[in-house]
């Protein structure tokens, strides 16, 4: 060892849409049953594949980009990719594409179930035509890895640099046989003081691997056959927060008669950086905010809001927190949070925010019948260099009392979604909610959407002024009724 209807498909990437009632039958996160001696059958050949494993986040990101070549007598359309079963369960934003298409949409991906004890387990990867035999296509495959990153050592001094072990192949995982491959792996800096050198020369003999600033590429190799790996630990410099929300709730109310959209996000943060091997220091933590040193610590965190947010607020366990700053205007709008004490590895810190946003800017009725179209991110969140990941994410969209034929379409993708009733203040029925989970997402997929369509008629809009005119009235009858009741002793003379 050495040192991701016509006024749909303009507002969003087509996907799937899908009336939320019939997805409380059949769940998102189903599940292909195959035989439990499964074993994808060898039809493809990688031709050419290069890997790419970026650690400038708290989490990793890979991108495959292969070159894959049917070798079978027949067309073939079912192409799979392995992981450990250890890895599986932690991978996010799955997503493949055709990479000498941009615009075409991304191939349906489904995991497969065959036997719960084998150590490696399958994402199938469904072409959109059959590959002929014979024939190429060029695939970009890009996931997360979350919870994978080991602080090394795993406790340090207040002020110390911060290092994370990771081990990965410098082979990349296949099921299928692979003729020329290389694996990069990018680092935040260069400052990685301990890596696996590999003791045969790769194909091109040279030292492997080979190092090109904060770059670092083993490979490239010649023929691997088919589940080949070769482990490879790297150890380098990430003094920065390991940002880690094991659930969000995320709240978003839309109110017509308010022109309203009141966003509300509920967090459960941790940092799983090294822990403190001492009791934290206020002095020396106090000196380091006049010149601002690398830390493990965090110190703020930065949300970028849509323009013409308004009604900001933070709060915590124990009440409002004052140390944030709001800053907003028509175009952008950036809330700065400070936490009550700063989050060094090993702490935790839940916390609540939310704004409102004018309903213009989110919501669109169709010009024909009752029908409302409302586009809102999926996931907001935190901005930070160092990355977020989000092991659950709860969306809850609050529609109108009375709306109905409730439809959504998103590009995330989801574990479950129901609809039901939730009811609020001067509610009769309760309001349509729509509610969406989402498991290992991370901060990259902050510009996917949601999309909701629903129908609201004029006398469903009705309800909430009529019931608070009832409610008025009530009180007056009951208090001109109380107020006409004889409550004398005597007799009327």
């Amino acid at each position: 060892m050495k040192s991701i209807a016509l006024t749909l498909t303009s507002l969003l990437v087509p996907s799937v849409l899908c009336a939320s009632h019939s997805n409380l039958t059949q769940p998102l996160s189903s599940r292909i049953l195959l035989p439990t001696n499964f074993k994808p059958p060898a039809v493809f050949q990688n031709a050419n594949l290069v890997r790419n494993v970026n650690l400038e986040k708290g989490y990793v990101r890979e991108t495959i980009n292969v070159i894959i070549e049917n070798v079978d007598k027949k067309p073939q359309s079912d192409y799979y990719i392995p992981f450990e079963v250890g890895t599986i369960e932690r991978v996010g934003g799955l997503e493949v594409r055709d990479k000498k298409q941009d615009n075409a949409g991304p191939f349906g991906v489904q995991a497969v179930e065959y036997d719960p004890l084998s150590p490696i387990q399958f994402y199938r990867i469904r072409l959109p035509e059959p590959l002929k035999p014979k024939s190429q296509q060029t695939l970009s495959i890009s996931f997360s890895i979350l919870d994978s990153l080991s602080p090394l050592p795993a406790k340090i001094n207040q002020m110390d640099k911060q290092y994370l072990a990771y081990t990965f192949s410098a082979y990349s995982p296949s099921a299928y046989k692979t003729l020329k491959q290389k694996t990069k792996a990018k680092f935040p800096s260069g400052d990685v003081p301990e890596y696996t050198t590999l003791v045969a020369p790769n194909a091109e003999g040279k030292e492997d691997p080979q190092k090109q600033g904060s770059t670092f590429t083993y490979g490239p190799y010649g023929e691997v056959p088919a589940g080949a790996q070769e482990p490879v630990t790297v150890r380098y410099d990430f003094t920065r927060p390991v940002l880690h929300c094991s659930v969000l709730e995320r709240d978003i109310e839309v109110s017509h008669w308010g022109g309203n959209i009141a966003t509300e996000e509920r967090y459960w943060m941790e940092n799983l950086g090294a822990n403190l091997s001492t009791h934290f220091s206020r002095v020396s933590w106090a000196t380091t905010q006049y010149y601002n040193p690398p830390t493990s610590a965090l110190k703020e965190l930065r949300m970028p809001l849509r323009g013409g947010s308004a009604n900001a607020y933070f709060t915590d366990d124990i009440g409002n927190v004052s140390t944030s700053r709001f800053r907003t205007n028509a175009r952008e709008a950036m809330l700065e949070l400070k936490p009550r004490y700063p989050l060094f590895g090993g702490w935790k810190y839940s916390f609540k925010i939310g704004w409102d946003n004018d309903l213009k800017t989110a919501l669109r009725k169709l010009s024909t019948g009752d029908t409302y179209v409302l586009k809102v991110p999926f996931l907001e969140g935190p901005k930070q260099p160092e990355g977020v990941e989000y092991s659950k994410v709860h969306l809850r969209v609050l529609l109108p009392e009375g709306a109905t034929n409730v439809q959504y379409q998103t590009a995330v993708p989801l574990t479950s979604a129901e609809e039901y009733l939730h009811k609020t203040y001067m509610d009769t029925v309760g309001r349509t909610t729509l509610h969406l989970t989402a498991i290992n997402m991370v901060d990259d997929q902050r510009n996917r959407d949601l999309i909701v369509t629903y129908d609201y008629t004029f006398i469903a809009g009705l309800r909430k002024p009529l019931t608070i005119i009832v409610g008025i009235l009530s009180v007056f009858f009951a208090a001109y009724a109380i107020g006409s009741i004889d409550v004398s002793i005597g007799k009327k003379s």
